[in-house]
């Protein structure tokens, strides 16, 4: 591993792939709700499918807490069938959908309010919500600074030696929110820029040649 400190490291690749590329804007979603709907459907499954899941509840007029709140599980499955795994998901939906209505009044606004330190565990307390998907609602729905990691994390940082590939969810996480200022902007686009480089250069297969951090870090 090269000889600069971590949070040096994490800057330096922030900012090869921000000369790359630019702003992300990550995540897709007209208001927050429909952002934590995204982030629990995406699971397991790519944009494209879930696209046209929220999709088919606006064309029924049905993304909003409560009309999703009153509609029965099984109508919901349908609509959301696109999005794969749809009965577990629908099921993991009803489960967010009761916590946003006992808790917050099924208000967004009233959930951005709580304190992150309060708010993250409650979320994760809620079955089907793991730790990706809860970072990808504060983050992106509530504008709270706390950092997602997902597999294209793991592999880009542990390609690059920056991390052991037995590091855990939370302890990645910690990474980046100890070595980085906590702003959710700069959380937001490094987030989305880790993707765009997961999916286009740092696959399974990696497609080194031409990738913007090719021989990065200098050891």
């Amino acid at each position: 591993m090269a000889a600069a400190g971590v949070g040096t490291l994490l800057t330096e690749l922030y900012d090869t792939l921000w000369e790359a590329w630019g702003p992300q804007g990550w995540w897709p979603g007209d208001t927050p709700f429909e952002v934590a709907v995204g982030a629990i459907l995406t699971q397991n499954t790519n944009w494209g499918n879930v696209a046209q899941a929220i999709t088919a509840l606006k064309r029924e007029e049905l993304l909003t807490p409560q009309a999703l709140h009153d509609l029965p599980e099984s109508e919901l499955a349908r609509l959301i069938r696109p999005a794969g795994y749809y009965n577990l998901k629908a099921r993991r939906l009803k489960n967010f959908l009761d916590f946003l209505a006992n808790d917050y009044q099924y208000s967004m606004a009233h959930m951005a309010d709580a304190d992150l330190e309060r708010l993250r565990p409650a979320l994760l307390g809620v079955k089907g919500i793991g730790p990706e998907t809860a970072d990808s609602i504060l983050l992106y729905a509530l504008d709270k600074p706390t950092f997602v990691v997902d597999a294209y994390t793991f592999r880009i940082l542990s390609r690059h030696g920056l991390i052991l590939e037995a590091c855990s969810y939370e302890e990645l996480r910690q990474l980046f929110m100890e070595h980085l200022p906590p702003a959710v902007p700069i959380y937001q686009e490094y987030h989305a820029l880790l993707v765009r480089l997961g999916k286009a250069w740092c696959r399974p297969q990696p497609r080194c040649p031409d990738c913007p951090v090719e021989g990065w870090p200098e050891v």
